[in-house]
């Protein structure tokens, strides 16, 4: 994502048609987490001086029971086989190994789907197998049919991701790993946060948009509490040790990079994201086209053996050296 991400969040207030949509979308894509409800709230506070009626929104419906009951017959049952493919597309998400887009999944089937008939979530699932956001677009539209357009995908993800916190990204909610750091590293850069000094991935009053700045990105992490969904306020700042030139790097998502200056989180494939204060943003680059000179582990965060081993590794090879240096250091004083 580029400050492309954060064009889309403000012209998606100023597409009439699209915010409608989206403000459905929103109270429907309660599936296995209600607590969206609440954004049709968020919503109308980002649209400021936009001139629309909202007067019909009863902010006291806001509960799952509340809705249900404000619904008559016909729309309380197309709500109802809406949940029941959310909850299908959940379990389809999950067995094919790709949890953390059930989000995904479930918008792009609220907010295109209405004309698709015998819809398989089996099937569906299996098209988020692909390299890319654009790719994927493309399949969904090759197989049933449809005419999705990206630019339309990509206001209505962005504009609901940057209102929460994906809840299927982590893995291990029980610890805080690198596993999941790295991805929400990444959830961070494809929901369009800002730069801001100060923030860790919570909202702005003033604009409704989630900012961090450099060590925030990795310092919100460590504070989330993915079961209350709330920061805690447990780390204030950022401990990390350098363990070694860049070369010699595991590659193990959720390392940190550095470049003497500013942290960066390794996501795989050669790839890093990092919170820039330059350019505004959450961004993403090959660790080939940046500066960072070295590996780091961060305190408070788990990994895996093999990082121990590669430290280990390292360690030992500083130790050799020294002594090598020493005897030689010795032979020549004779």
């Amino acid at each position: 994502m580029s400050a492309k991400a954060i064009k889309i969040l403000v012209s998606v207030l100023s597409d009439e048609k699209l915010r409608k949509k989206i403000i459905i979308l929103v109270l429907s894509i309660a599936f296995g987490f209600f607590y969206l409800l609440c954004l049709p709230v968020i919503i109308f506070s980002n649209l400021g001086t936009i001139d629309f009626q909202a007067t019909a929104i009863d902010h006291s419906l806001f509960t799952d029971e509340e809705f249900m009951a404000s619904l008559d017959s016909e729309q309380a049952e197309k709500l109802n086989n809406m949940m029941r493919s959310g909850e299908a597309i959940e379990s389809a998400m999950a067995e094919h190994g790709v949890p953390e887009q059930t989000i995904k999944a479930e918008l792009i089937y609220v907010s295109f789907f209405d004309g698709v008939q015998n819809f398989d979530a089996d099937a569906y699932a299996c098209l988020f197998e692909a390299a890319d956001d654009s790719d994927l677009i493309n399949s969904i539209n090759s197989h049933y049919g449809l005419e999705i357009n990206f630019e339309d995908y990509l206001h209505t993800y962005t504009f609901v991701m940057n209102n929460t916190i994906n809840p299927y990204m982590f893995r291990d909610t029980a610890t805080k790993n690198s596993e999941d750091l790295a991805a929400w590293a990444y959830n961070a850069y494809e929901s369009g946060w800002g730069y801001k000094a100060g923030f860790i991935g919570e909202k702005s009053v003033d604009d409704r948009l989630r900012y961090s700045d450099n060590a925030g990105l990795m310092i919100g992490y460590l504070n989330y509490d993915a079961d209350s969904k709330n920061y805690g306020n447990s780390y204030g700042t950022l401990t990390y040790t350098e363990q070694g030139d860049i070369s010699t790097m595991p590659d193990v998502p959720g390392i940190g990079l550095f470049d003497g200056t500013k942290h960066g989180i390794y996501i795989g494939n050669g790839e890093v994201i990092y919170c820039d204060e330059g350019i505004g943003y959450v961004t993403r680059q090959n660790i080939s086209d940046g500066v960072w000179s070295s590996w780091c582990t961060y305190e408070g965060i788990r990994y895996p053996q093999i990082v121990q081993d590669t430290i280990d590794e390292l360690s030992a090879s500083a130790e050799s050296s020294k002594g090598s240096s020493e005897i030689e250091n010795e032979e020549s004083e004779v």
